[in-house]
């Protein structure tokens, strides 16, 4: 088991010269030979300094950690039945796995509706996000499902209006007007909806007031945190006057763009892009009740909270001023994934994994429930994709579970799809692709499903819905025949006996049932 990951990697463009023969404590070739041209994340850092920092292309790709975790979701298995249903009645016509309801209701008052469990948590300024943003909002909203709007969307708006003040406010964003309406444009019904995320920037930027008095967004989150890093958010730009614009509204900016010898730097090619940075929050009581309250003021009907793989005192933090401050939804993402610039070392290197602290958040919550406390839904994100996993996520941390959050998984379903159209644009399908036909009505199974519910509107659907839309309906059919062979027809029936640990370390950790262990008083009884 590799806890920690070589010099190299496919994320950083970097290898190693020796390649499988590398010392188990730095990372570095076993023999680092003087003749080398760097190939390796030193050898980048030699001539390309904090820009091998970063997953490349950047702009192109999302990452997620190399790095195994001594327990993840594959330490579990799910428990089936032959006997029983529960949500349904239990006979072999009505206990079909398209009987399965999927459908949840988040907040306090169970107002935010959901058609899927599925949540996509805080896309924000990075290249890869708005280039996919229209596939994956059209998908949200096709399925009722919540799309969050992450951090630095306002500020990174080329075109966005701000006042002259000393402390810019956004008056205008066409860039964040998009983004809602790309979703609106294609919800029907109640179920789905977008959430809007704030962070430093955001808040000194006025964002919030801009979102829900001009755009009348009524869902918005707080983010103290991400599970990829725990810095704030982070992207680049190829442009000096870019850079110098964030500049002005407040970002750090490296390397700075207005000093003389950084700005010739950039006119001879010697530097080709900037970093934008956010600033890290400084959590307290007080302060998040008082932004808590502004917030409803302003006329949010629901807010969230999102947090990182912090240790346990932050996720203890979180979730009581979650209690104390009648938060609606709390999103805890764990280490390991990132769509954007998170450095690649800390995503692997930094936080707590998922089981843990999906385990220590159902600990935490359980003191607050069993005192008569109010305790918020929970959300929980990180690496996860298929269905397996979502099951798992809900046995894991029940009763509070109630969604899961994916991010690289959509990005990865809508730029597929998108692909495919630009294939077929650019002279044919691909090799994959053209096995099922030459046009989008046969590459795509549920094209006729959609078309028949879109009707002309067909014509107008971003193929990256299409993707997205194609995927959370796998995982919807998946997930659906995993809780008919658990017997468990509802997801607020999912519990912990339906998993049971694969190694003792597991079951110590998560507090589930070892798979030696799991119904012994029943067949203690059934074998008299």
């Amino acid at each position: 088991m590799a806890l920690s990951t070589p010099n190299a990697s496919g994320a950083t463009e970097t290898r190693l010269r020796t390649r499988n023969s590398f010392s188990k404590l730095s990372g570095m070739c076993a023999t680092c030979l003087d003749g080398c041209p760097g190939y390796c994340e030193v050898g980048r850092s030699a001539f390309r300094g904090s820009e091998a920092i970063y997953p490349q292309p950047f702009g192109d790709v999302t990452a997620g950690a190399e790095k195994e975790y001594p327990i993840d979701y594959s330490s579990f298995n799910i428990n089936g039945s032959a006997v029983g249903a529960i949500g349904v009645e239990a006979n072999s016509d009505a206990a079909i796995f398209p009987a399965a309801d999927l459908e949840v209701s988040l907040g306090h008052d169970g107002g935010i509706k959901l058609g899927l469990p599925f949540v996509i948590p805080g896309l924000g300024s990075t290249d890869i996000a708005g280039k996919n943003w229209d596939g994956l909002a059209s998908g949200a909203a096709l399925t009722g499902t919540l799309l969050t709007i992450g951090e630095n969307v306002c500020g990174m708006d080329d075109e966005a209006d701000f006042s002259s003040d000393s402390v810019p406010q956004v008056k205008q964003s066409p860039e964040l007007r998009h983004r809602v309406r790309s979703f609106r444009d294609w919800q029907e019904g109640d179920k789905g909806g977008i959430v809007l995320q704030e962070n430093v920037e955001d808040g000194r930027l006025g964002v919030m007031r801009y979102g829900i008095e001009d755009l009348g967004i009524t869902m918005v989150e707080l983010k103290w945190g991400q599970g990829a890093k725990d810095i704030g958010g982070e992207v680049k730009v190829d442009t000096l006057a870019k850079a110098q614009r964030l500049k002005k509204r407040g970002y750090i900016v490296l390397p700075d763009p207005d000093n003389p010898n950084v700005q010739e730097a950039y006119e001879r090619g010697a530097i080709k892009e900037f970093e934008r940075h956010s600033r890290i929050g400084m959590v307290s009581e007080e302060a998040f009740m008082q932004r808590v309250q502004e917030l409803r003021d302003m006329g949010a009907k629901h807010v969230f909270l999102k947090t990182g793989a912090y240790g346990p005192a932050d996720l203890a933090r979180a979730i009581k001023y979650c209690s104390l401050a009648k938060i609606d939804v709390l999103t805890i993402d764990a280490a390991g994934g990132g769509t954007g610039m998170s450095p690649w070392r800390m995503m692997n290197e930094w936080g707590v994994p998922p089981i843990e602290l999906l385990t220590l958040a159902r600990t935490y919550m359980d003191v607050l429930a069993e005192r008569g406390d109010y305790v918020p839904d929970l959300v929980i994100a990180g690496g996860i994709a298929f269905e397996d996993q979502i099951f798992k996520a809900f046995a894991l941390g029940a009763p509070y579970v109630k969604a899961v959050g994916m991010a690289r998984a959509p990005i990865c379903a809508a730029h597929v799809a998108k692909n495919i159209a630009a294939s077929i644009k650019d002279g044919g399908p691909d090799k994959l692709h053209a096995q099922y036909g030459d046009r989008l009505n046969n590459i795509f199974l549920w094209f006729h499903e959609l078309k028949e519910a879109l009707g002309p509107r067909m014509e107008e659907l971003p193929t990256g819905g299409m993707g997205v839309y194609h995927y959370y309906m796998r995982l919807a059919q998946g997930l659906r025949q995993l809780m008919c062979g658990a017997r468990k027809f509802g997801l607020e029936h999912i519990g912990r006996d339906d998993i049971f640990a694969l190694t003792r370390d597991a079951a110590d950790l998560a507090g589930v049932n070892y798979v030696m262990d799991v119904d012994k008083d029943i067949v203690a009884e059934i074998l008299g």
